[in-house]
């Protein structure tokens, strides 16, 4: 299957045809740096980051730009309530994003240019504005008059007029239209300011990023993407100022994601349902955020809860302790290529080689249907279940199924480079979790080694009285038991 993505613009899955053959060009919307950034962030993050990995596995050299936006109203606002330029505040917070981003495994973008840096950039795109008739001066700002593009609003679909008949211009108001939007707004007392043929000023939110797309970009390029929020205004108005400065198409692909709700109720400050990323990776491993982000399609909503978090990290654990055995088997030992010509697989081990002989074309065909992850993991689910089928019958490791497990192994690795997981140990991973469960129910990982252990003899000397007295009091306790042929391990409820 070639790539196929959801095009916001047209409304349908459309085949993926780079402008240049080879190529491909991205530009994400990035946060205002004025607070630490919440799992709304963290999902358009995640979202885009797999986007941007798969475009590379599938052989294109991709270019991936996504901005910071260090000047704005809430930046200005913070700096004045705590006393200090707009700067401080802005440096502080990109570091912050970086930090949290960093945490969640997202790999570094080609470019992340920030708006200050582009003033002469926005100052053109403003002057051919108003050259072409599309922007006007009013009293020290500049405006882009949206009468004069006719297409306004294709991206949302939504009616200009039906939008004017809800808005009004405000008595002295410097528009001409309600729905005209700013592109430089002239300074005020105590803002920062940059100089302008139009006076002293900054530029606004949506001209910013039409400049440092079309820098680094082109003046057309592949993809644009962003939140489900930004379609209105911020995308419909890059649009508009962009073709209108140009006269020729801004971007050929939009792709938008979800919304992220709290327990079933959109993410709102108002509401008092909002957690920052910081917050929630007090609570969680930052791999088990980002594999709940990726068990929806990335365009569907997804409910943030407790409950959905909790079964993210048992799906996680699943594929983690089946790679801790696949690791264990592995250990010192590399496959054979001379394979005994007379060595056969079980019925299930031809099940699990068909498996495997279909990993990648199942995963790619996926990931090929507009980045579906959620389908993509299930590829992985299948693989694991039909893996612990495989070892729970296997009492001895042949030369086949070590190399039948070593193709496995490598299977995950591949996949995880595209998915961002399992980058971590599979051993370490399992008992950082544990350890971080085992706080919760007041005992130690030492502890509950000591009673396993303690079991394993009473079961050896056939005490098997006192090893089920062992196994109830853990599972009291909130522990499980997993016996298998390797031995032992346990894991929290």
């Amino acid at each position: 299957m070639a790539l196929r993505m959801y095009n916001t613009l047209t409304g349908e899955k459309e085949l993926f045809v780079p402008l240049i053959p080879g190529k491909a060009g991205m530009y994400v919307c990035g946060v205002t740096v004025y607070d630490y950034c919440h799992i709304g962030h963290a999902r358009a993050g995640v979202v885009f980051d797999i986007i941007f990995r798969y475009l590379k596995y599938a052989g294109y050299d991709v270019t991936y730009v996504r901005n910071y936006t260090d000047i704005d109203d809430k930046i200005i606002n913070r700096a004045n309530q705590e006393g200090t330029d707009y700067r401080t505040i802005a440096d502080r917070y990109i570091q912050a994003f970086d930090e949290d981003m960093a945490r969640l495994g997202l790999a570094k973008p080609t470019i992340e240019p920030k708006a200050t840096d582009h003033i002469d950039g926005i100052i053109g795109i403003i002057e051919a504005l108003i050259a072409k008739g599309h922007a006007y001066v009013s009293e020290g700002d500049v405006y882009y008059a949206v009468e004069t593009f006719p297409e306004y609003l294709k991206l949302s679909g939504r009616n200009l007029e039906e939008m004017q008949a809800g808005a009004r211009v405000e008595v002295g108001d410097k528009k001409r239209h309600p729905m005209d939007f700013a592109l430089w707004k002239g300074s005020k007392p105590g803002e920062p300011w940059w100089q302008s043929p139009w006076g002293n000023g900054r530029p606004g939110w949506h001209i910013e990023c039409s400049a440092m797309s079309m820098e680094f970009l082109g003046k057309t390029f592949d993809i644009h993407g962003g939140g489900k929020d930004l379609v209105f205004p911020h995308h419909e108005n890059e649009i508009a100022q962009s073709e209108g400065a140009n006269g020729c198409q801004f971007v050929r692909y939009w792709l938008h994601n979800g919304f992220v709700n709290i327990n079933a109720e959109k993410m709102s400050k108002s509401l008092g349902n909002f957690f920052t990323i910081r917050e929630v990776l007090k609570k969680y491993d930052p791999e088990t955020l980002r594999f709940f982000i990726l068990s929806a399609h990335y365009r569907s909503p997804i409910d943030f809860s407790d409950q959905n978090l909790e079964e993210a990290q048992s799906g996680l654990e699943r594929i983690y302790s089946t790679l801790a055995v696949l690791d264990e088997i592995l250990n010192g030992q590399s496959p054979s290529s001379e394979i005994a010509v007379v060595e056969t697989l079980s019925q299930v081990g031809l099940e699990l080689q068909e498996k495997v002989d279909q990993f990648i074309p199942r995963f790619t065909d996926a990931m090929d249907d507009d980045f579906n992850s959620a389908q993509a993991l299930g590829v992985l689910f299948e693989t694991v279940r039909c893996t612990n089928r495989f070892l729970a019958e296997t009492h001895e490791i042949t030369p086949l199924s070590l190399s039948l497990i070593a193709h496995i192994r490598h299977l995950f690795v591949e996949a995880g480079s595209v998915l961002g997981l399992f980058s971590s140990a599979p051993a370490s991973w399992l008992e950082g979790i544990k350890s971080a469960k085992a706080v919760q129910i007041d005992m130690t990982p030492e502890e509950i080694e000591r009673l396993i252990a303690e079991r394993g003899e009473a079961r050896a000397a056939k005490n098997f009285k006192r090893g089920d007295e062992i196994r109830d009091l853990l599972l009291e306790k909130g522990i499980q038991l997993l016996d298998s042929a390797q031995g032992t391990t346990w894991n929290v409820k």
